[in-house]
């Protein structure tokens, strides 16, 4: 708690010799006080605000909210904290800092200030603010920083989808929750046929371009819900989640006529390729994540031995 002079007011040497924002408002949030630091960050005069209601001048001010807000500051001659985590300002002051930086206004951390009087009523209050903009932006960067980072370690950075780490971990997740739930999903392995060629015949840059134009194809082809990953080369593995073999079959024939219909651009050369795929519905009886798989897997190498630019499905799975 802070304690007026005699005459009801803050030492004006408190105002404007620190370098934080002081508001003096009475019960009406009526503004009795503003210091230079106000003055210099809202470029509003004293004289001109003194006397007025702080929301007639701060459209951003809920005044629902800050009488709410205040209402400890009254009835229990408490102090209120405000962060900037919970809001990111008060006042909506541009950013004074360099033009490189991040921040467009200033953040703040305010606290709210009983005033009590002589005959120890609370009739004013104080809203001090703090300019914690460097703070924010330094705790703001490394959450950027850290969820980059966690990003970086789930996603294959030639295609965008899934690393085979993040994905099998991901897989395991699918396959509990299709044993507990027993319902339909259905695990789709697919690869390029012939990649060696394109590689040998275009080169690895080619080759990296075709297998990132699968990817995005991949992409549009299946679910937000679906799990979609790089198994390893040019192999994928995708998870078609509360997906029957005879709707997952659908998803595999529109992947594999568009790859079909696919030409890929480089170094002036128009390359075409084709995908086999291979499909296995969940089965009560697989007994773990990868025995699963392994059915697709194997679903693939039937595609692959039988002509190729084709999909099976497990002979497990098969309807």
């Amino acid at each position: 708690m802070i304690s007026l002079t005699k005459n009801g007011n803050l030492p004006a040497e408190l105002l404007d010799s620190i370098e934080v924002g002081i508001v003096v408002l009475d019960r009406d949030f009526k503004v009795e006080a503003w210091n230079k630091f106000m003055e210099n960050h809202s470029s509003i005069l004293p004289r001109d605000i003194k006397g007025t209601s702080l929301f007639t001048h701060f459209s951003e001010i809920d005044e629902n909210w800050l009488r709410l807000k205040s209402g400890p500051v009254f009835n229990l001659k408490s102090p209120v904290f405000i962060i900037w985590e919970q809001r990111q300002y008060l006042f909506k002051f541009g950013g004074n800092r360099p033009i490189t930086c991040q921040a467009s206004y200033m953040y703040q951390n305010v606290t709210m200030f009983p005033l009590i009087s002589e005959t120890g009523n609370v009739e004013k209050f104080c809203i001090v603010v703090y300019d914690v903009t460097d703070q924010a932006l330094s705790k703001i960067g490394m959450e950027r920083l850290n969820e980059e980072l966690k990003t970086a370690s789930r996603i294959d950075g030639l295609t965008g989808l899934f690393n085979r780490r993040y994905w099998q971990e991901r897989f395991e997740q699918s396959y509990k929750l299709a044993k507990r739930q027993d319902k339909a999903s259905t695990a789709m392995m697919l690869d390029i046929d012939h990649f060696k060629k394109v590689n040998d015949t275009y080169g690895h840059q080619a080759g990296d371009k075709v297998i990132q134009m699968l990817s995005a194809l991949i992409k549009r082809c299946v679910r937000e819900t679906d799990l979609a990953g790089r198994y390893g080369g040019e192999e994928f593995a995708v998870i078609l989640t509360d997906s029957p073999v005879e709707k997952a079959v659908i998803v595999a024939e529109r992947i594999r006529r568009l790859a079909e219909r696919l030409v890929v651009e480089h170094d002036g050369e128009e390359i075409t390729f084709t995908v086999s795929l291979g499909l296995a519905e969940f089965d009560l009886n697989s007994k773990s994540s990868m025995a699963w798989l392994e059915k697709a897997d194997q679903a693939l190498y039937e595609a692959k031995e039988s002509g190729r630019n084709k999909y099976c499905i497990s002979a497990l799975a098969r309807v």
